[in-house]
């Protein structure tokens, strides 16, 4: 029995340099850097359970940013708009607190 397929995520090279980019820079947020590990183990060709195992996430969470790298390269790596009430505070607050 074959289950869906997934789609193929084949990098230029700019968007590999981005990607390992943000992977060793340490500003980076952890949720991004995470997302940049998926996509850069699917592009090896590892199949979502594989990236998922070896990354510790669930392999739902893999294909979801595995199909929206797909649809939307690295623009669909950012987290999306939440409805809600807007934000208080800036990323640029946020990250001077942290320092």
């Amino acid at each position: 029995m074959v289950g869906r397929v997934a789609d193929e995520v084949i990098l230029s090279a700019d968007e590999r340099s981005f990607l390992e980019a943000q992977i060793r820079r340490h500003k980076a947020p952890r949720s991004l850097s995470d997302r940049c590990r998926m996509i850069l183990l699917c592009a090896e060709g590892l199949q979502s359970k594989e990236v998922g195992a070896r990354l510790g996430v669930h392999e739902h969470t893999v294909g979801k940013w595995r199909r929206r790298f797909v649809k939307d390269r690295i623009e669909g790596l950012t987290d999306e708009y939440r409805p809600g009430r807007p934000r208080t505070v800036s990323d640029a607050q946020v990250a001077e607190v942290i320092e």
